[in-house]
Order: C-alpha cells, then structure tokens, then sequence
C-alpha cells in the first residue's frame, strides 16, 4: 500500500528518461483530486503565459510608437469564418439563368401572386404534449394554416388529399420523447420536399416579456440564403407566407441562415421619438433658466418577441412529393463524408448528378438524380 501511495505521490512530476523530461498529464492520474489539482495548476501556468505575452506584445507596441516605428502587425486569430472556401455555387445579381428558372420552378404561382398559399399541419402518428402547443403557435405564424389530426392515415394519402383540396404545401411536424425534433415541408403538388432537425425549440409561453402576435399578415425576412440551394431553401420557405404584408401590423418572421443553420424569430416592432435631454448652459443669470432643457427627438425601433424560437438544419432536399423508395434526391447531407468545416453546404450546393464528357464536347451523358433511399424519412 505505501509503495502505492509514493508511485501515484510521484506521479504529479516530471519524469527523466533518456536525457528528457516525459509530460504528465492530468489523464494519466487516477487520483480524482490529484487529477483536479494538476489541472488547476496547468490552467494557472497557461493564464500567467497569456499574460506576459499580452504585456510583451503591449510594450513591443509602445516601444515601437515613442521610437517613431511602425507598431507591429496584430495577429488575426483563426477561426470557420475568416477560413471559409471561396463559394462557387453563391448567386450574383446578374446570372440569368437563375432568375430564368424562377419563372418556372413550383413555387412561380405563388410568389407570382397569381394563387395564394393555403398550408395543411399534421403530426407523425405518434404525437406528444409539446406537439400540439407548438402546432397552435405555428397556426398563429403562418396565415391560411389548418390542422388536421393524422390519426392512422398514411402519409402519401394525406398528400393526395391535400393535393385534390387545392393546399399548396403540407408541413408535418414530428416528435419524439415528447420533444418535436423534425420538420417535413412538402410542396404541393409537385413538390419539393425538404427534411428538416428541429431543435432549441422555446415556446412563447417560455420566452421573458413576450407579447401576442395579432391577424394582420406578416412580414417575411430571409437572411443569408445565397446559394443555389440556399435560394431554393429560400423560396420555398417564401412560398409558405402570402406576398402581401400588411404593413400596419408591425409583425416581422426572420429565417436567419448561419452556418447551415437556420434561425426562427418572430417580433413585433414599433417605431417611438426617444427624448434626449440636455441642459441650457445660456441661461446662468437667472435661477428659472438653470433648470431648463432642451428636447431632441431621435426615431428608436424598439422589438417585443412573439415566439415560437427554434432552429432548423436542412438534412435532404427530395425531388417531387414525399416517396421514400423511389424518391430523386437533390441533396443529402451526410454526416461523416469527408468535408472540411469550412464547407458550408447552404453555401455548396452538392447536386447528385454526373455528367461524363464524351470526346464530342456537345454529347455528354447525364446519369441523373441517384435514386437513394434515406432511413430517417421513414420515421414519418
């Protein structure tokens, strides 16, 4: 037991073996509050370090001013966004051929005005409590919305039903453990339909100081979609709300894309004329004109959020309605495949098709949407 007690004594050293010292780690111990303590100790010498370089650096640049020298450049620290790959798939203004396939892609009709959006809700069949409370808050977002029970339908006949009622879009909301954690958006009739992860989900009755959102139609806010599945995304997203905001209202919807995230908010926002008072310094000879202050008026935007918030991640983008055996997929994002942290996949479109050159430089051979079968859609 003491030669125990002295090896795991001596284990907070360092070791010399050949001529060098062996490093030892706070993994390496056994000992909970040996480990603890170690750890503290490294912590401490690295903040120390830290500092004498911050005050090294400090009078390099001091020393660099009063000599009349130009102070040494400062360090610009590495991080996803300043080591982000140039994106070739970003649109620019002036690329036609994207603003030619607007007028013909499946959501033309309704950001054209020429049908309005009517959107039909449901949940797996499975539902939870959460379920149904973000579902009432989702009824309140989008206009036109109606929920509908699932019960045991399945749900390639409750796009056909949607279809034959004239609904332009089918949102299905899936939970589990009690928690909704999927979003399926599907374009009716021809599609698109998008997978999504729900998370971070708070509900309005959980957000500090909310306020009630009222009928008037919203305004819609889209930030950072700028890709060519990003601008897809996008659309689609705008294909759920009416193109005609009343903008008496004051509601704003905002899908903030970040990272391949996707960032809910809802807020009401009201404009007031903040008074910035400041004292008279012309009237020091009478006591009245001390105490009087002039008023400027400056315009003040001032936000009160409306709930729900979550954030959603694009998992599959699938050609037409939702068909999990036969089903084209456009984009599929796949954890694990290789790519740096720098790709950001709303910024790189990852298109599954190939063409293959033949020495004609006019033929050329498509081998077309790989018809993929993905396991998580089946769970709807």
């Amino acid at each position: 037991m003491g030669e125990k007690r002295k090896k795991s004594e001596e284990v907070g050293g360092d070791d010399e073996q050949g001529g060098g010292k062996k490093q030892i780690l706070p993994s390496m111990i056994k000992n909970k509050d040996k480990r603890s303590a170690l750890h503290a100790k490294l912590k401490h010498q690295k903040k120390i370090e830290k500092r004498k370089k911050a005050k090294s650096r400090d009078a390099a640049e001091k020393r660099a001013l009063e000599l009349g020298e130009e102070p040494p450049e400062k360090k610009i620290p590495r991080t996803i966004e300043n080591t982000r790959e140039i994106d070739e798939t970003v649109c620019k203004p002036d690329d036609e051929e994207l603003f030619a396939g607007n007028d013909a892609d499946e959501f033309s009709s309704i950001l054209n005005r020429k049908s309005d959006p009517k959107i039909l809700i449901t949940t797996c069949r499975f539902n939870s409590t959460r379920g149904p409370a973000f579902i009432s808050e989702l009824l309140s977002v989008i206009p036109n919305a109606h929920y509908y029970k699932r019960g045991t339908y399945d749900l390639k006949k409750i796009v056909e039903y949607a279809t034959n009622k004239d609904f332009t879009s089918l949102i299905v909301v899936h939970t589990n453990r009690r928690e909704p954690d999927a979003l399926l958006i599907i374009g009716l009739p021809n599609g698109p339909t998008a997978h999504f992860k729900l998370s971070k989900l708070v509900l309005r009755k959980d957000i500090k100081n909310h306020g009630n959102p009222t009928n008037h139609m919203p305004e819609l806010v889209l930030n950072n979609f700028t890709t060519r599945l990003g601008h897809r995304i996008g659309r689609m997203i705008q294909s759920l709300f009416p193109q005609d905001p009343n903008f008496r209202g004051r509601r704003v919807v905002t899908f903030h894309n970040q990272r391949d995230f996707i960032f809910f908010r809802h807020h009401r926002y009201i404009f007031e004329s903040k008074e910035s008072k400041q004292s008279d310094s012309k009237g020091n000879k009478d006591k009245d004109l001390k105490g009087e202050k002039s008023s400027q008026g400056k315009m003040v935007a001032r936000l009160q959020e409306c709930g729900p918030r979550f954030t959603l991640k694009l998992i599959n983008l699938q050609h037409g309605t939702f068909d999990t055996k036969g089903g084209e997929y456009e984009w599929v994002h796949k954890t694990g495949d290789g790519h740096k942290p720098q790709e950001i996949f709303l910024v790189k479109c990852f298109q599954f098709y190939f063409s293959l050159v033949l020495k004609d430089e006019n033929e050329f051979w498509e081998i077309g949407n790989l018809n993929l079968s993905f396991r998580g859609l089946s769970k709807f």
